[in-house]
């Protein structure tokens, strides 16, 4: 994500908050992260615990759509919403994780999809697993990702697909120094 967008997303997180009375340490709690790590998100500082699933957890809990969390507007459409190629809101949550909400503008989803970019990440760097309720769909569209699913490692190549239970922690990995492409929808 761009800076500014960064610290718009903590300025609407910060916001939200304190509209309705909610103590940082609830907010920390339901992120799985601590008070310390959630105030950084909201001071725009904290990239590293600035998840989606964060988000998509607060939306879910307080009733106000992810979408006016990650890009401050509210959906208009209800019959149905195109996404041209290219053209999703941007979602950079990592340096090497780029998403690109492919329903943004659409009020009322069930499930968030999402194209996402991964790019290669040099070899020892540790891997940071997410939660988020509910389920997940991945389908790899170009690369090999590496995901681990809990303890469980695996390993999908192009065209293989995944559905679990992304209560479990789990994080990607593009194989091979090459980027992975792949869709993610997030129930």
């Amino acid at each position: 994500m761009e800076e500014e967008a960064i610290i718009q997303i903590g300025h609407r997180l910060k916001g939200l908050r304190e509209v309705l009375d909610i103590p940082v340490e609830k907010m920390a709690t339901l992120c799985g992260i601590t008070p310390e790590e959630y105030l950084q998100m909201e001071e725009g500082t904290g990239t590293g615990y600035l998840h989606v699933s964060h988000l998509q957890k607060i939306s879910k809990e307080y009733g106000i759509s992810l979408d006016e969390l990650l890009f401050g507007e509210e959906p208009r459409m209800n019959a149905y919403f195109i996404t041209r190629k290219g053209k999703g809101q941007v979602v950079e949550r990592r340096k090497a994780y780029k998403y690109q909400s492919l329903a943004s503008g659409f009020r009322g989803r069930k499930a968030d999809p999402f194209y996402v970019v991964i790019d290669p990440k040099p070899e020892g760097t540790p891997l940071s697993k997410s939660s988020h309720a509910n389920q997940e769909f991945d389908i790899v569209i170009g690369g090999q990702l590496e995901l681990t699913l809990g303890e469980k490692v695996l390993v999908l190549n192009e065209g293989d697909s995944i559905y679990f239970d992304s209560t479990q922690p789990h994080c990607l990995r593009a194989l091979n120094g090459e980027p992975v492409s792949l869709i993610a929808i997030i129930f």
